[in-house]
């Protein structure tokens, strides 16, 4: 396995357990609807969450950033067709978690809960 999908397996494994400790209750990981992969379906209180975890070895990512307009685009529209067919009618809610460090070292984690609306498309 390259080193950055270990580096990347080891940042879900720290997202989740951050997730859990956070209140969160997952009921997906590494999903895939509409050939998106969502690294994280959890609910929270009265919402559903679709999670989006980056990890990168140093500090020089804006967690915004990290997930561009195209991924977001992608993951909002997966999200809709997930809640569609599973017929949820929770709000969604869009969370990014970056976590940077390494197995070997110290890590950090940002979690922005919250991190963007979904866009409204009226093609």
């Amino acid at each position: 396995m390259a080193g950055h999908n270990r580096l990347g397996l080891w940042g879900e494994q720290v997202a989740r357990e951050h997730l859990l400790a956070q209140g969160y209750a997952i009921a997906g990981e590494n999903t895939k609807v509409a050939g998106v992969e969502i690294d994280f379906i959890a609910f929270k209180d009265d919402r559903i969450c679709f999670v989006e975890v980056k990890t990168r070895s140093t500090d020089f990512v804006d967690p915004l950033e990290a997930v561009d307009m195209r991924k977001r685009s992608r993951l909002v529209k997966a999200a809709d067709t997930y809640m569609r067919s599973m017929s949820i009618p929770l709000e969604p809610q869009f969370d990014i978690i970056l976590v940077i460090g390494t197995p070997e070292t110290t890590h950090t984690i940002e979690h922005i809960p919250d991190a963007f609306l979904p866009t409204i498309n009226n093609r």
